[in-house]
């Protein structure tokens, strides 16, 4: 009489609710989010869509997430964070100007910000129109515990120019939003707007005569 085979642990495959079982499905959504989105943009991600994608149901993605929204936020941030890194590496070098340093910062912030943007188009837009995180700051100064990293980068730059004598002390407060109305409508304007369709060479000679224009315009002439 022919034995019966017996299943054991090793020999089935591992479902999603065991790969998922020590809490890294929320990990694992957000990966499949900026998976999607990176091509689609907002229009891709959607709870459905993501748990399709990791192998689960929509209702596991709820212990995780309350609803659409709570997702393209833990996305956006992700994004962000990503955004910052790359700006990050396009750091110019350290120089023993303080003041020559502290220009060239300003500059890379702002068009690290505008790369990242023609570079990613749909992640771009999942961070700033998808839906997720509000402003970074309300204007009274009263600001949230997560601050976008771009935008946290954009303050240091601006408070590296007071400490290196270029920026005046008393032009600082404010002089982030200039700044970033100029980098983000720019990008707006290259990947929503009239400029849409420019070769990149149009759109990167454009963007560094649009952050030239905001830093001349921060730093005094002699």
């Amino acid at each position: 009489m022919a034995s019966r085979a017996t299943t054991t642990s090793t020999d089935r495959q591992a479902s999603p609710r065991d790969h998922y079982h020590h809490g890294d499905l929320r990990t694992a959504l957000v990966a499949a989010g900026l998976e999607l989105s990176r091509t689609s943009g907002p229009a891709g991600l959607g709870l459905r869509e993501v748990t399709r994608r990791v192998g689960v149901s929509p209702t596991a993605a709820y212990r995780h997430f309350a609803d659409r929204d709570a997702l393209v936020r833990a996305v956006s941030h992700e994004i962000q964070e990503r955004m910052a890194r790359r700006m990050r590496r396009a750091a110019p070098p350290r120089s023993s100007d303080d003041r020559e340093e502290a220009i060239g910062a300003l500059r890379a912030v702002g068009l690290g910000y505008i790369r990242f943007a023609l570079s990613e188009p749909g992640w771009f837009g999942v961070a700033f129109f998808g839906g997720g995180p509000p402003a970074p700051e309300p204007i009274d100064g009263d600001g949230p515990a997560w601050v976008p990293p771009p935008y946290a980068m954009l303050v240091a730059a601006l408070d590296q120019l007071v400490v290196a004598g270029v920026l005046p002390a008393e032009q600082r407060p404010g002089a982030e939003w200039p700044c970033f109305s100029t980098v983000h409508g720019f990008a707006s304007l290259a990947l929503y707007g009239p400029l849409h369709g420019q070769p990149r060479s149009v759109l990167d000679r454009l963007a560094r005569r649009a952050v030239d224009t905001i830093v001349e315009g921060l730093v005094p002439t002699d």
